[in-house]
């Protein structure tokens, strides 16, 4: 099995003396990514059981890179609207501490997920659709996959899906 990725598009105010608490949701279900993957909802419940069940944690990395752990995901959890992960970057971390300086200044702002597929079908479109994830992390990185996942309280999926509803009548229209 190959380790995949899934960017999100992010922004927010961090400020590491503040805490650097991060908060948002790394994947929307039902929205389509630039790779034409969507997820579907409970794509990752059985994934979350089953690390909460073995006490192993979903890591906070930097850009996907195992070897730079930058914080720690405090709630990772799927809801109705997808999943929704809040954390804190750790101060003692040299790169938690640019990360945080990179979020605050605007020049980052992306997540990413790092998973497996358990699970996935093509629909009618040619779509892959993610039934089943393993999740393995979740990264803060600089270029996202999934414009609508964003960190902090200003993501709006609804803005998005809105775009790819337009986009489809447009596309049918052509037709």
């Amino acid at each position: 099995m190959t380790l995949e990725k899934k960017f999100a598009h992010g922004e927010t105010s961090v400020r590491l003396e503040e805490g650097a608490r991060i908060t948002g949701y790394a994947s929307w279900f039902g929205v389509e990514d630039t790779g034409r993957d969507v997820v579907a909802p409970g794509a990752y419940c059985d994934s979350l059981a089953r690390a909460d069940a073995e006490g192993r944690s979903i890591k906070m990395l930097w850009q996907h890179d195992p070897a730079q752990v930058i914080g720690v995901w405090d709630v990772v959890r799927e809801d109705k609207r997808g999943l929704y992960v809040e954390g804190r970057l750790l101060p003692g971390v040299e790169k938690a501490r640019e990360a945080a300086a990179l979020i605050e200044a605007g020049a980052l702002d992306g997540l990413s997920i790092g998973y497996t597929v358990k699970r996935a079908v093509k629909d009618s479109q040619g779509r892959r659709l993610l039934q089943e994830l393993e999740l393995w992390e979740v990264s803060l990185v600089t270029f996202p996959m999934l414009p609508s996942a964003r960190v902090g309280a200003k993501a709006d999926p609804l803005r998005d899906v809105a775009r790819a509803i337009q986009a489809a009548r447009l596309e049918l229209a052509r037709d």
